[in-house]
C-alpha cells in the first residue's frame, strides 16, 4: 500500500496548484479553486493536509469522507475549494500510476468534445459582443455560444439601461440559425423580470437561461423554470449535496451546473452526477476559466452517462484573465471545429509551467521524519 508523504502548494491570489508525493516518490498535480487561492492554500495546510498525510492515496473517496467528518464544523465553500486540490492531485497521481488518463479511470475514453464559446464580459456593447462571437465562429468553428444579460446580483438593474433588451436580439441575429445560443443572468433578476426576459429569449431562439435569479433562492428559480419552455440552468455556486438534492427534488432547474473545483473535486462532483442520473437530469458543469477546472471537466464529461450537450469554454484572454496566462506548457486547450480534445496521456494529461511555479508562494506539509 502506498502512503501520502508530502503535500505542497504553489499559489498566488488567483490560482493555486497542489503536488502530492507518495512514499515511492511518485507525484500527481491538482488545483485548489481559483480566486482567493492564497487563503485557500492556508486552509489546505491547516485543515486538509493533516488528515491526508500518511493515508492511502488510492482510496480518494474514503479520504474525502474522512476530511469532511473531521472538519465537520467547517462545512463551507472554502473547505471544498481546498479539498479540490487534494482530490484532483490524487486523480492525477492514480492516472500516472496506472498509465491511464483520468477519463479512462472514470469509465470513458479520450477524444473530441464539443464546447460552447463562453463570454464573461458585460463591459462591451451588444455590437462588440456579436462581432467577437461571430469571429470566433468563423475562426474556430464553434457552433454554441453564451453571453451575459442582467448585472451580476443586479436586483433587476441592468449593467446599463436597456442592455439586456438590446444584446439578446443583436447577438442572436448576428449568429444566425443553426447554432446553440445560451445566456447567463448571474443571479441578476427577480422571478417576474426573469420570466419577462425568458420569453424574450425564447422569441429569439435561445435555449439556455442560466442562473436567472439569486442562486440561493431556489424557489425563485423554480418559478422561472416552471414558466418557461427553454432550459433554466444553475448550480455553479453550490457545493452542499443536501442543497443539490433539494434542487433536484423540486426541479428548480432543468440542467445542473456544478463546478468541479467549487464542489471539492471529482469525488463529490461524481456523487452529484449520480443524484442527477437517478432523476434523469443532465449535467453541464461550470468551467469559466482556463485553469485546471476546464481540463477536469473535460475528463468528467467524457465519462459520465448524463453529460450535457457541451463543455463550457471561456473565450477570455489576458485582457480579462491575466492570471491564467502561462499556467501550462503547450496548448492543452486548442479548439478545432468547435471541439477540444480530452487527452490520452496519463492523469490529466497536462503539464504545469515550471516558470510559473517558481514565482508562486510555496508551502509544504510533510509526514514527520
Amino acid at each position: 500500500m502506498f502512503k501520502i508523504t508530502k503535500l505542497e502548494t504553489f499559489s498566488n491570489e488567483f490560482v493555486g496548484f497542489v503536488r502530492v508525493t507518495t512514499d515511492d516518490g511518485s507525484t500527481g498535480w491538482g488545483q485548489i479553486s481559483t480566486y482567493n487561492a492564497d487563503i485557500t492554500a492556508t486552509i489546505f495546510h491547516r485543515q486538509i493536509a493533516p488528515w491526508a498525510l500518511g493515508k492511502d492515496p488510492l482510496d480518494i473517496a474514503e479520504l474525502i469522507r474522512i476530511i469532511e467528518e473531521r472538519e465537520h464544523k467547517y462545512p463551507g465553500s472554502y473547505r471544498c475549494r481546498a479539498m479540490a486540490g487534494l482530490d484532483t492531485a490524487l486523480w492525477d497521481w492514480r492516472g500516472k500510476k496506472e498509465r491511464k488518463p483520468v477519463v479512462e479511470l472514470l469509465g470513458g475514453k479520450p477524444g473530441k468534445l464539443r464546447c460552447y464559446a463562453s463570454s464573461m464580459r458585460r463591459d462591451i456593447t451588444p455590437e462588440q459582443e456579436a462581432a467577437r462571437l461571430c469571429k470566433l465562429r468563423d475562426t474556430y468553428g464553434y457552433d454554441a455560444f453564451k453571453w451575459r444579460v442582467a448585472a451580476e446580483c443586479g436586483r433587476d438593474v441592468d449593467e446599463w439601461p436597456g442592455r439586456t433588451e438590446s444584446i439578446i436580439p443583436t447577438v442572436s441575429k448576428a449568429l444566425g440559425d443553426g447554432v446553440a445560443k445560451l445566456v447567463d443572468g448571474n443571479s441578476g433578476f427577480s422571478p417576474q423580470r426573469a420570466i419577462e426576459v425568458g420569453k424574450m429569449l425564447e422569441a429569439n431562439g435561445i435555449g439556455h437561461f442560466e442562473e436567472p435569479c439569486p442562486y440561493w433562492h431556489l424557489e425563485q428559480t423554480k418559478q422561472v423554470a416552471d414558466a418557461l419552455s427553454l432550459d433554466v440552468t444553475g448550480g455553479e455556486q453550490d457545493w452542499d449535496l443536501a442543497t443539490w438534492q433539494r434542487m433536484i427534488d423540486m426541479r428548480a432547474v432543468d440542467v445542473l451546473q456544478p463546478d468541479v473545483m467549487y464542489m471539492g473535486g471529482m469525488v463529490r462532483t461524481l456523487q452529484l452526477v449520480e443524484l442527477a442520473a437517478r432523476a434523469s437530469m443532465p449535467v453541464t458543469p461550470h468551467a469559466a476559466n482556463l485553469g485546471l477546472v476546464t481540463m477536469c471537466t473535460m475528463h468528467l464529461l467524457g465519462a459520465i452517462p448524463n453529460a450535457g450537450k457541451y463543455l463550457e469554454f471561456s473565450i477570455e484572454g489576458p485582457d480579462y484573465y491575466p492570471w491564467q496566462e502561462n499556467l501550462f506548457l503547450g496548448d492543452p486547450y486548442k479548439v478545432t471545429d468547435g471541439k477540444v480534445t480530452i487527452p490520452s496521456e496519463p492523469g490529466w494529461g497536462i503539464e504545469i509551467n515550471p516558470d510559473w511555479l517558481t514565482k508562486a508562494d510555496y508551502r509544504t506539509s510533510e509526514v514527520p521524519s
